[in-house]
């Protein structure tokens, strides 16, 4: 399988609101010690896809630091190995770029001048593992020009792509925000697309030279007729984190044993930044339940139905539910969590109660004391 990846490392930054402020997409963090960009890198690693250029857009730094030069993933190396592009696109204007085609346009040098000859082309808001490997091969049996990666699931919220299949595996139609907040099961496209580099290459600059740049409204909604667009399933767990309400679900649904061995382990691991840090400490007073918890916390109170991050401090009294603390957080003497996500560094004063709803967790930005 001759094949390179691009992976859109920016995506929704605007609907995860307080989550986005200091970062990308790509770096968010997910599943105690994972960032989003983690599931699609290991993917394309473990398939054999050994090159791979990253698009940026704004708040990059965390992102950097993360990947660095992709050693945790096997790919630093001489030949091939990680590509980063920083957000600066080819208009007049020198102005970050405005959408997918035009970000495309931007590294079509890049695309072309190597050997492989398909490309991989997904967004970094999917938390999967899957073989993409079979992905090729279905798109090499069906002829088609495009491949589209899709699951049947609730269309209940923001910004999900309802595909309509023609014929089979054919696509007929992509509506877009069709069936928001209807909850029916639809197919609904992952954001993720094989094509050959030739074919990606044409149809990048056709678009380009009529000023058009979303890729999957001007050219996959446009294009059903002309071209060959195939709908590739996939079965198995697939979490889209679109807005604060999907990330905050789709981490609860890691405290189930079968979605977390599954996402984590399926089709081979998933690789993310390695830090050493020391074992979890629990002290005599702790309570833990259903929770997953990483390296370096120190739990001295109550953790029910919860995920805590490297590092995190829970103090004598302290009870936290149904809530996500990431790293470095401190929760301290007799203060509550429930449904609340705060974010790194984020300290929480004895005392405090801070609750919202499970449709409507309260989220605290990076940095503040409460």
């Amino acid at each position: 399988m001759k094949m390179m990846g691009i992976i859109f490392a920016s995506d929704n930054e605007a609907r995860l609101n307080e989550l986005t402020i200091h970062r990308t997409t790509a770096s968010l963090p997910f599943g105690a010690r994972y960032r989003m960009i983690d599931f699609m890198l290991s993917n394309l690693v473990n398939s054999g896809v050994t090159r791979i250029g990253i698009i940026t857009r704004s708040n990059y730094n965390s992102l950097m630091d993360h990947i660095r030069m992709g050693r945790d993933w096997d790919l630093n190396r001489k030949n091939s190995g990680i590509a980063v592009f920083p957000p600066f696109a080819v208009n007049t204007s020198k102005e970050v770029y405005r959408g997918k085609i035009e970000a495309l346009y931007s590294i079509l040098d890049y695309i072309r001048t190597g050997n492989e000859d398909y490309v991989f082309v997904c967004n970094s808001n999917v938390a999967i593992n899957m073989d993409i490997e079979d992905m090729y091969d279905f798109h090499i049996a069906t002829g088609a020009d495009i491949t589209v990666l899709t699951r049947k699931q609730a269309t209940n919220s923001s910004k999900r792509i309802v595909v309509g299949a023609k014929e089979g595996t054919r696509v007929k139609e992509f509506l877009i925000n069709e069936g928001f907040g209807s909850g029916k099961t639809e197919t609904v496209s992952l954001n993720a697309y094989i094509l050959h580099k030739d074919v990606l290459c044409g149809l990048i600059e056709t678009a380009y030279a009529r000023g058009q740049m979303e890729f999957e409204t001007d050219i996959l909604q446009k294009k059903t007729k002309q071209l060959n667009i195939q709908m590739y399933n996939f079965n198995g767990y697939a979490g889209m984190i679109n807005d604060i309400k999907s990330y905050f679900n789709e981490s609860m649904r890691l405290l189930d044993t079968g979605i977390r061995q599954e996402l984590f382990y399926k089709y081979g691991k998933i690789y993310t930044k390695v830090k050493d840090s020391s074992p979890t400490i629990y002290s005599n007073d702790a309570k833990v339940v259903n929770s997953l918890i990483a390296d370096g916390c120190e739990v001295n109170g109550t953790v029910e139905n919860s995920i805590l991050f490297r590092g995190v401090k829970v103090e004598k009294g302290a009870v936290i539910k149904n809530s996500i603390v990431m790293e470095r957080g401190q929760v301290q003497e007799n203060s509550q969590l429930c449904y609340a996500i705060t974010d790194k560094n984020v300290i929480i004063r004895p005392n405090r109660v801070i609750s919202g709803f499970e449709t409507y967790p309260v989220v605290v930005v990076k940095d503040k004391t409460v």
